[in-house]
């Protein structure tokens, strides 16, 4: 599975006070609740589309012993179905702000049910040591960006341009088949979403400012705000899984 793109509505850095205050708290602990249960539920799917035989013979081919082969029609379309949730649901919340949140739950469920696959290729001694460094990576680097007074809006002209060149050069590694190319990009890989970890904190810290308590704007920024940080999770994730994650 390819790693997702971060193609959603992202608000501009503004000015802001950065003291801590009791409604800034609450806004990030919606947050972060929210995209941890967004993790919990991905794991249920992944769980159900790598154990659960017949939903796993809907998305998947498997061998005799439980080995992947390939992907369904099905599991193909499940697979790339969240870029077009997230690319269709800028516009959509632009309609119906209310709509932020389905956008979000879809998504998070779309993408568990396509992780089914790494469950089938990697142990799961495996699966939870990559994920355990991740989550104490994201928990620095988030803290970090929450804390900091430097100003990292810098980040985001090279942080973009470095996703742009990973996509480009995961689609060159699609025919060159090179395993040094392979791991290059999932260490560059770590290296950017350890980045946007940091970054996207601090946006939603500014965000939280710039919206002024309007309600119905902070219910997107928690939603999307939640996507965000899932996807960085996601993708340093995978790609710590697949540099050090042993095979079954």
């Amino acid at each position: 599975m390819s790693d997702f793109n971060r193609g959603y509505p992202r608000t501009a850095t503004a000015p802001a006070d950065m003291a801590v205050d009791a409604g800034l708290r609450a806004f990030m602990l919606g947050v972060y609740n929210k995209m941890a249960l967004g993790l919990v539920l991905s794991a249920v799917m992944a769980y159900a589309t790598s154990h659960v035989a017949p939903v796993r013979d809907l998305l998947f081919r498997v061998t005799d012993d439980g080995h992947l082969i390939g992907m369904t029609i099905l599991g193909q379309v499940v697979a790339f179905s969240p870029l077009a949730v997230i690319f269709g649901g800028q516009f959509l919340v632009r309609r119906n702000p209310g709509l932020s949140g389905v956008i979000y739950w879809l998504t998070v469920s779309l993408i568990g049910a396509s992780l089914g696959a790494y469950a089938l290729i990697y142990r799961l001694d495996s699966i939870f040591t990559s994920f355990l460094i991740t989550a104490t990576a994201f928990g620095s680097l988030s803290l970090f960006g929450y804390t900091t007074k430097r100003d990292l809006s810098g980040w985001g002209s090279f942080l973009y341009m470095g996703l742009i060149g990973i996509i480009v050069a995961s689609i060159v590694g699609l025919f060159l088949h090179s395993p040094a190319l392979v791991f290059a990009l999932n260490v560059l890989i770590v290296l950017l979403f350890a980045g946007f970890m940091a970054y996207d904190t601090q946006k939603l810290k500014m965000t939280y400012y710039q919206l002024g308590g309007d309600k119905t704007a902070m219910g997107v920024a928690t939603d999307f705000g939640a996507l965000n940080l899932y996807l960085d999770f996601l993708n340093m994730f995978l790609a710590l899984l697949r540099l050090f994650g042993g095979r079954r």
